[in-house]
């Protein structure tokens, strides 16, 4: 199923990322984990790449697992960082063969040798380059790309990036997911921007449930995010109880989620690190509101 059928269809719907293990010692604790998140039915579930593509390997393994095993629609995260043509074109047939109809088309994160090394030897220096590529080895995938609704790292100011973000989708992208974010009136404030530059296709807000106080630093980061007061006071005095830090993390981004549908955004994705117990108690919080 292309996940296109599911945004168009003005239903509500949750949907969850996992990761691929990063050793074959980690593979069956990681693939029962997704194996778990999978029960809960999502209307879809992302698989991740990996830096550098160092855990790419699996990813396929999970994602034809989840579809195969468990009937859930699938996307397949593909990045493109130092890759040769011969290397991308044969992930793409890959999916294909593995019967996968939707791609996430990312650049990928810099590891620190590839940050130091010489990028004008690279086959692809942009997503947009590997978005035209699927689209010129294939027309049968659903393709995804990538958003910040605060701004991406690299770009100098918010006009470059929807720019850029245009071209992209221009390019073949049929929706796109944004990098998590804490409030909401950031990412409403980024759709008036892009709808006014054109873009009109899906935009899915990406939520991080913060179960732990390390994690803040982390989130902000990767992703610079702009950390509300109100998630800092939870954070204040929460985050020495590793207990209370859970239930409350998993309370904020559920009220993120509960605003969202009531603003008419209709899908929302959970990073959910492949943690089970989070997932379901985020989705059993939105069990009438999905119905």
């Amino acid at each position: 199923m292309k996940l296109t059928e599911i945004f168009n269809s003005n239903k509500l719907s949750l949907s969850f990322e996992v990761f691929p293990p990063k050793s074959d010692t980690a593979f069956e604790s990681v693939k029962r984990a997704t194996e778990e998140i999978a029960k809960l039915r999502p209307s879809f579930m992302s698989v991740t790449y990996g830096a550098g593509g160092g855990t790419s390997r699996y990813t396929l393994d999970i994602a034809k697992n989840i579809k195969e095993s468990y009937g859930v629609p699938t996307l397949a995260h593909l990045t493109c960082v130092s890759s040769t043509k011969e290397t991308v074109r044969t992930k793409i047939e890959q999916i294909k063969a593995a019967g996968i109809d939707n791609i996430m088309a990312l650049r990928g994160d810099l590891t620190p040798e590839l940050e130091k090394g010489d990028r004008s030897t690279w086959a692809y220096r942009h997503a947009i380059d590997l978005i035209r590529d699927i689209r010129d080895i294939s027309d049968d995938f659903c393709i995804g790309g990538a958003c910040y609704p605060e701004i991406h790292p690299e770009s100098a100011n918010q006009a470059e990036d929807i720019k850029h973000l245009k071209e992209k989708v221009d390019a073949g992208c049929s929706f796109l997911t944004t990098q998590m974010f804490f409030d909401n009136n950031l990412l409403y404030n980024f759709l008036y921007k892009i709808r006014e530059a054109g873009i009109t296709v899906p935009v899915i807000p990406g939520i991080m449930p913060i179960t732990k106080a390390n994690q803040v630093e982390r989130a902000i980061k990767l992703s610079g995010s702009f950390m509300p007061q109100r998630f800092k006071s939870l954070v204040d005095k929460f985050g020495s109880n590793p207990d209370a830090m859970k239930q409350a993390g998993i309370a904020y981004a559920t009220d993120q989620i509960i605003d969202l549908f009531a603003n008419g955004i209709n899908n929302v994705h959970v990073y959910s690190m492949n943690n089970p117990d989070v997932a379901e108690k985020i989705q059993s919080n939105l069990s009438d509101i999905l119905g």
